[in-house]
């Protein structure tokens, strides 16, 4: 989808679709009231014939409008003015890019005001409107995308802030495209040499971004015991996938995103029940946030360095697999006691996070699918946050503020340590039936001693279910907010 802003007179606008928004109020906004005028009050006739005309979640298409030079005007409800906040922004303009879509249009305009500030979420909501998955289908969806989104400005001189809006938000689409696309691949196709292929086509031609793979033998010689063990079941080499993006002073430390890459979880010789058993490729879409935001990075040419670090494995059951009791060593020298195969994420992240210690980076981010008690505590409305620094955890949680990516802090207190304790080994994998979301972290956090770390747990938000059942670029928009942030960039 092409995003461009642009200055001009709504009524001499040239568009297929036209899209002005419509307020709870007698004037119904200043573009309705505009174009009312231009059109002699064919919106206000319209109005009365659709009473609920400004009501949110509403669209109204109108045709053939006297003295206006757009094919249609799609009239979008946003309700009370004064309750409006980017989330209902985004809702409505998604409702009206489903409406010109259905009607035919394969370009539209918006009008905003001199308003920016929601620009951004209206391309986020515009791009996943247009988004089909259709990779895997013999036939392919017919259906017209909306090839062009234009906004119109009424003054010239907001035209660079909403440019600048419109592009960021651009960027943030298509990292979240790019991760949905990864995350809703099969396991079968998306294997971690996938991934790792993937990323080296990412960094491709970007002078910029650089991607280096690490293979078994490689991670062998590195200690790495505990992540090697997951893929020990698995007929699919593992792989430690390693992006460098690099748009700031040679001399900045660079943020940390740390994905977890399972390309596909069965749970290992702890085998998972079958049902929603293939919703387990999903169990790499904290891998795919990384390659997201990476994306996005390089699109906005961000004036900051980060590094992606994504081990990726499969968990499956095998002669070879990790067995409940084994002991394991993870690149640290700490020794694991696994009780539980299906708690294998911890188990590849631990020493990830270990190898992004020669980074020295500023702040490290780890981004998982790790635990079904996220779900149980959060449900799928915000990802799970735990940190050891309460200014990087204050700002994660601002970002998904911003963003409307929400997080919510969990503690990791030192009291919840003991139930990580092992008679055989340093530590358990699990910390049995209570708070296992804030024992899976309590375990990453012995990894993390040397840097400031955040942990988002997305299992909750990486995907939907049911009819509507596919990944949904989380939590891309909170980790472009805070790296935007940080790049001083907004």
């Amino acid at each position: 989808m092409q995003v461009s802003v642009t200055f001009s007179a709504l009524d001499t606008l040239k568009t297929q679709c036209l899209i002005i928004p419509a307020f709870s109020s007698s004037s119904k906004g200043d573009a309705f009231k505009y174009t009312d005028q231009k059109s002699k009050g064919a919106l206000s006739k319209a109005a009365k014939k659709i009473k609920n005309i400004a009501e949110p979640n509403t669209c109204s298409l109108l045709t053939d409008i006297n003295n206006i030079a757009a094919q249609r005007v799609l009239v979008v409800g946003l309700g009370k003015a004064s309750d409006l906040n980017a989330k209902k922004y985004a809702a409505g303009i998604a409702n009206a890019i489903k409406a010109a879509k259905a009607a035919g249009a394969t370009e539209a305009s918006i009008t905003c005001g001199e308003d920016v500030s929601f620009i951004k979420e209206a391309v986020i909501s515009a791009s996943e409107t247009n988004y089909v998955f259709d990779d895997c289908k013999s036939t392919k969806s017919t259906a017209q995308p909306l090839a062009k989104l234009r906004f119109v400005m009424s003054e010239r001189k907001n035209i660079k802030a909403a440019t600048k809006a419109a592009d960021q938000g651009l960027a943030i689409a298509n990292g979240m495209t790019l991760a949905k696309t990864l995350g809703n691949l099969p396991g079968n196709i998306c294997t971690p040499t996938y991934l790792a292929d993937a990323a080296s086509d990412l960094a491709r031609g970007k002078r910029k971004l650089k991607t280096t793979i690490l293979n078994e033998a490689q991670m062998k010689k590195l200690g790495m015991g505990s992540l090697l063990s997951v893929s020990r079941g698995s007929r699919q080499p593992a792989k430690l996938i390693v992006m460098e993006y690099k748009g700031g002073k040679a001399s900045q430390k660079p943020i940390a995103l740390v994905g977890k890459g399972l390309t596909f979880d069965a749970g290992g010789i702890s085998i998972k029940p079958s049902a929603g058993m293939d919703e387990m490729k999903y169990d790499m879409c904290g891998a795919a946030s990384v390659f997201g935001a990476m994306r996005a990075c390089v699109e906005l040419e961000l004036p900051i360095n980060v590094v992606g670090v994504i081990p990726s494995s499969e968990n499956l059951p095998d002669g070879d697999a990790n067995k409940p009791g084994d002991i394991v060593t993870s690149m640290s020298g700490q020794t694991i006691e696994i009780l539980n195969t299906d708690a294998e994420g911890r188990l590849i992240l631990c020493d990830a996070l270990t190898y992004t210690e020669r980074f020295e980076p500023a702040a490290v981010i780890d981004i998982a699918t790790l635990t079904g008690a996220c779900i149980v505590a959060l449900g799928d409305q915000a990802s799970g946050l735990m940190a050891n620094d309460d200014k990087l955890a204050d700002e994660l949680l601002e970002a998904g503020q911003s963003s409307g990516d929400r997080a919510w802090r969990l503690p990791i207190w030192d009291e919840y340590q003991s139930q990580l304790d092992s008679n055989f080994a340093d530590m358990a994998n699990i910390g049995g039936p209570k708070a296992g979301s804030i024992t899976a972290a309590c375990f990453l956090a012995r990894y993390t001693k040397k840097f400031k770390w955040a942990h988002l747990d997305i299992a909750g938000t990486a995907w939907k279910q049911g009819a509507a059942k596919g990944a949904t670029g989380r939590p891309v928009p909170l980790l472009m907010e805070f790296l935007m942030k940080r790049a001083r960039v907004i």
